[in-house]
């Protein structure tokens, strides 16, 4: 029997079982909720007395995903992402308007799925989101799957393989124009010229960052202030991934940012608001402002095409954090005016 203890804010389980093959195996594992160490412990320990056949009888979909969740997404980048899919499909949206049930594929035992309960799930949700939607999510459920297959054997093989994913759409081409970025700004209550004391103002100031470095929302969230270099104009990104851990140069416009920051500085944090906070403030003030189709991550277009214009291709990448240099056609979205005004 699995031995459960709290350290700290962590549960801590302990297993000691006989393989099948007399082998005496002891392992442990450390987990955020009591539930999930109790499940992780009597997951191994049916492993480890029965085998990978008798796991996979006993398992869900839903199940496996949840260790995923648990093991693997927080060594990711999309960590916060990949547990707000995982929570919705495994057990749905109960506070939404109208709730959202959990998503049948999660029922289904390891060892009944196939590619019938992929093509399923894929249509389900093609009914209800983009195709650009479910290719991320695919991506998310696939890379589960190898694991399964590879590091768990949970699975023989992974079933999404020989099932057809949804064709991908074009990639957005959508930029602000001046005229849009000064609306938005201003109904975020963000001036050029005084300290934006609000939260709602510092997304502003987060708004006009990002346009002038490329950074994500997320990693403008987490900038701190120990990463930042005014005297030598560049900062440095943290993150779980090479690409995401760099140094962007700052222009003049990045730094006057800095410095509106610097004077209402409390804690570590740059910027002092949340990701998520981010996003709804900008979704409030960009509809206030009466601009349609843009995003905050439409920042990243027009920073990445305004830095092609100082910066070649390989510095370009390096800056904004891609090693496929192909993925900078994505976000290079010059304008046809744009490139004849080079002509001479």
């Amino acid at each position: 029997m699995a031995y459960i203890r709290k350290r700290g804010k962590r549960w801590h389980a302990e297993i000691c079982r006989t393989s099948q093959d007399g082998q005496q195996i002891r392992e442990s594992a450390s987990r955020s909720t009591k539930a999930e160490a109790v499940a992780w412990a009597e997951q191994r320990e049916a492993e480890i007395a029965g085998g990978a056949v008798v796991i996979a009888k006993r398992t869900t979909f839903g199940q496996l995903l949840e260790r995923y969740a648990a093991e693997v997404s927080p060594t990711k980048r999309g960590e916060r992402w990949e547990r707000i899919r995982i929570q919705a499909l495994v057990h749905g949206r109960p506070d939404s308007f109208p709730a959202a049930p959990p998503d049948p594929i999660a029922a289904v035992r390891l060892a009944d799925l196939d590619a019938r309960h992929i093509a399923a799930w894929r249509d389900r949700r093609l009914r209800s989101v983009s195709s650009a939607s479910v290719r991320r999510e695919w991506s998310l459920l696939s890379n589960a799957c190898s694991i399964a297959v590879k590091e768990w054997s949970l699975l023989e093989k992974n079933p999404m393989l020989t099932v057809k994913r949804p064709r991908g759409s074009e990639p957005s081409t959508r930029r602000p124009s001046e005229d849009e970025i000064e609306r938005i700004l201003y109904c975020l209550g963000y001036d050029r010229n005084a300290t934006p004391q609000t939260k709602t103002a510092r997304v502003g100031a987060a708004y006009r960052f990002a346009i002038e470095t490329a950074m994500r929302a997320g990693e403008i969230a987490g900038l701190e202030w120990r990463d930042v270099e005014m005297a030598r104009r560049y900062l440095r990104t943290r993150g779980k991934t090479p690409a995401a851990t760099r140094e962007v140069p700052l222009s003049s416009e990045a730094l006057e940012v800095l410095d509106q920051l610097a004077s209402v500085r409390d804690g570590q944090s740059v910027f002092m608001v949340s990701t998520a906070s981010i996003d709804a403030l900008f979704r409030k003030a960009k509809a206030k402002a009466g601009v349609e189709n843009l995003t905050f991550h439409a920042s990243r277009h027009e920073a990445i095409t305004r830095l092609a214009r100082v910066f070649d291709v390989l510095e370009l990448a390096r800056i904004v954090g891609h090693r496929d240099l192909r993925m900078l056609l994505v976000y290079y979205n010059p304008s046809a005016e744009d490139l004849s005004g080079k002509l001479k």
